[in-house]
């Protein structure tokens, strides 16, 4: 059986999760997660509340992979985009 190459990828602001590993054609983006080791590496997280995709591209956990696929984790925003620019631009201004 075909393998597909795939890389899960994962980052908070101190720890950096990139793994490469080879799945089964047919395989999903959870079973991709699961077989990375991810979750063994950040027990605390919980993949039903985070947002997860393909290159940038949001995707459910069903979404089959293809082979060069980076499947991507996505961490709730900790400050809101708009509020740090303003932020940032009223330091700029002083």
């Amino acid at each position: 059986m075909k393998k597909n190459k795939i890389t899960v990828c994962f980052l908070t602001p101190g720890k950096q999760f990139l793994r490469t590993l080879q799945v089964s054609q047919g395989a999903t983006i959870q079973q991709a997660i699961m077989l990375s080791g991810l979750i063994e590496a950040f027990p605390e997280i919980i993949l039903a509340h985070l947002k997860m995709g393909i290159y940038s591209k949001l995707s459910s956990p069903d979404t089959v992979l293809r082979d060069l696929d980076r499947v991507e984790i996505y961490r709730p925003l900790e400050v809101d985009p708009m509020a740090a620019r303003r932020r940032r631009a009223e330091k700029a201004s002083k």
